[in-house]
């Protein structure tokens, strides 16, 4: 039997290493709050070429509208199992200092305040998240971070409301639509 040539030996290297690098078991790719389960584990493992995005139809994506602190309506789509923090950093939406801590539920910037009708399906908050929101500015009894929040298709065409103040628990910084 011929040895194997160089270019299957590559490919065998790089889809070895694509698993280690990407994948949750990777050291670099610790836990992440949020957004659990096989939609996050999907997320963990995004492929390297476009062709293997585009498998995902316009008809499965997930329909958000934010109210701005200005008032303006932004809309953007997401993937089933991203957070709405994803939705927000994937469609560049310019939501001033939103996310500031990328998603580590360290900060309470991405405070977002959603209708009755959806808050009511949302999954249960932890004591984490509950600790970070209570530093949000505009707490309501309908507030949630986003980036604990992971679309799911009943969500489609919700609509939620950014509070017009950010508290950032990091760095005590008032980001209000008046500064």
């Amino acid at each position: 039997m011929a040895a194997p040539g160089p270019a299957r030996l590559f490919r065998a290297a790089a889809a070895s290493s694509r698993r280690w690098l990407f994948s949750s078991t990777s050291p670099a790719a610790g836990p992440r709050p949020g957004c659990s389960g096989a939609a996050a584990a999907g997320r963990a493992a995004r492929p390297f070429s476009l062709s293997a995005r585009a498998v995902l139809s316009s008809e499965d994506k997930i329909t958000v509208h934010f109210i701005n602190r200005d008032g303006d309506k932004l809309t953007a789509k997401g993937k089933p199992g991203d957070s709405l923090l994803d939705v927000v950093v994937d469609n560049n939406l310019d939501i001033d200092g939103f996310g500031a801590c990328e998603g580590t539920l360290a900060c309470s910037t991405c405070h977002l305040i959603f209708e009755d009708h959806i808050f009511e399906k949302l999954d249960a908050i932890t004591d984490e998240e509950m600790d970070m929101l209570d530093l949000a500015y505009g707490l309501t009894e309908t507030s949630r971070l986003g980036c604990q929040i992971c679309l799911k298709k009943s969500m489609n065409d919700m609509t939620v409301r950014v509070p017009e103040a950010v508290a950032d628990a990091r760095q005590s910084v008032d980001m209000s639509k008046n500064s």
